[in-house]
């Protein structure tokens, strides 16, 4: 019998044997299988062994592929804590030994899920590709999806990165050496100002403008001096376009909403990443909806207020909103780059948009948690920026039309789903929040 402070579990995929071992060897891995809910450090470059930080507590992780056939395979996980010591060492152990079952059940989604996005194109080989806004929530998920699948990924950043491949510019200054860009096979452009935080102060709205619009200029100008220019832009965007949509369902071929800093802000910006066609480009505008993560966005703003039972519902509720998980959009990424069909604005959610309420009460469902509080658009207005005040309070029925045409695999349509997996909640008994 096993010991109490070892956990093992033994899964089929559908997936030759070679593939899973090539994609658990390649760098990103071990960043790729962490659950967004746990705070890990790795202390091995393999990820074979890691602490969890709260409690420090190091694991130590080995793993076994065994062939079944030619076309799957069964993975082993073994994971072997050291035992917790003192009068509360059981009660820590078996907190532990959960928490464990709960990152079994998120890597091997991940994992199925990224092998199946690979597979897809395996016949497009090895790509090499340029991200800027690298370090952000979609860029630390992005790389390592991408190096998993055998790409290579090189960093356009301000500053070093230790480890890291880099290409250095100076947006702020509008400096970008083209032939430091040359070769690449695909650019994806993801920088921009975060701007969710509160009442914007002075400055910020030149800063989220030039961030986005002006970045994506010098991008392309320096894009229009290669030689060979890349095979495809995909520059991230927002449903910010369509603004106030009401009831109507919003697809790519919806006209923009009335004029405001957001749907202005989100037209020149597009505007400048197409510029890039003119030079034989593919260009994917990304118009993203609302993310869902605890390591950023929407969910992590709300995920405090709901565990302490102060969940409530922005506006009056009945505003439309586009969704997808953090796990979606990285997958509809790297859908972007390799699907050759995929061309202009392409709206990043789920099929079924949701309403506020909807959203509210599947956030307390899976948290196990009463919502009943409202936030009353006067309130939002109040706490936040006119800018964002009047984003907010936007309805937006939020259709992925050209994604379900160019057969993209939606990993979590359904809203509950989507939020056991980025929570960890469910997917192992009921978890814990």
């Amino acid at each position: 019998m096993l010991p109490m402070n070892t956990d093992v579990r033994r899964i089929r995929i559908d997936a030759p044997a070679e593939d899973v071992i090539r994609w658990l060897e390649r760098p990103g891995a071990f960043e790729r299988l962490c659950p967004p809910w746990e705070k890990i450090r790795t202390l091995s470059p393999d990820g074979s062994r890691f602490m969890l930080v709260r409690p420090r507590r190091v694991i130590g992780h080995r793993y076994l592929v065994e062939r079944d056939g030619e076309a799957a395979c069964h993975l082993e996980d073994r994971m072997e804590c050291e035992p917790p010591s003192g009068a509360l060492g059981k009660a820590a152990e078996t907190s532990i030994r959960r928490r464990l079952e709960r990152m079994f059940a998120y890597r091997y989604a991940v994992l199925a899920s990224d092998l199946a996005a690979h597979r897809q194109f395996r016949d497009r080989g090895a790509l090499r590709i340029l991200i800027s806004g690298s370090t952000g929530m979609l860029g630390s998920a992005l790389i390592p999806l991408l190096t998993t699948g055998g790409h290579r990924v090189v960093r356009l950043v301000r500053g070093p990165i230790p480890g890291a491949e880099t290409v250095p510019w100076d947006p702020a200054a509008g400096e970008l050496d083209a032939a430091k860009i040359e070769g690449f096979d695909a650019f994806i452009h993801l920088s921009g100002e975060y701007i969710a935080d509160g009442r914007w102060g002075k400055g910020k709205r030149e800063r989220v403008w030039n961030s986005r619009v002006n970045t994506t200029k010098l991008l392309v100008r320096a894009m229009s001096q290669l030689k060979k220019p890349p095979k495809v832009l995909v520059c991230a965007s927002g449903t910010g376009f369509y603004g106030e949509g009401g009831t109507r369902d919003l697809d790519e071929d919806s006209p923009p909403g009335q004029s405001s800093f957001f749907v202005d802000m989100v037209r020149a910006w597009e505007a400048a990443a197409q510029e890039a066609a003119t030079h034989g480009v593919r260009v994917v505008n990304a118009r993203i909806g609302v993310v869902l993560s605890p390591a950023g966005g929407a969910l992590k703003s709300m995920r405090p207020a709901f565990r302490w039972g102060a969940g409530a519902v922005l506006g009056t509720g009945r505003e439309a909103t586009g969704w997808l998980t953090l796990d979606d959009l990285v997958g509809m990424m790297h859908f972007a780059v390799m699907c050759d069909e995929l061309r202009g604005p392409v709206n990043f959610a789920m099929p079924q948009p949701v309403t506020q309420r909807e959203l509210s009460a599947a956030v307390g469902r899976v948290l196990h948690r009463p919502v009943w509080l409202r936030i009353p658009n006067a309130a939002i207005r109040w706490i936040f920026s006119p800018e964002l005040a009047e984003a907010m309070s936007w309805s937006q029925r939020i259709i992925p039309r050209r994604l379900m045409a160019a057969g993209y695999r939606f990993r979590y349509p359904n809203l509950d789903e989507g939020l056991r997996h980025v929570l960890g909640i469910g997917t192992v008994g009921r978890g814990s929040s």
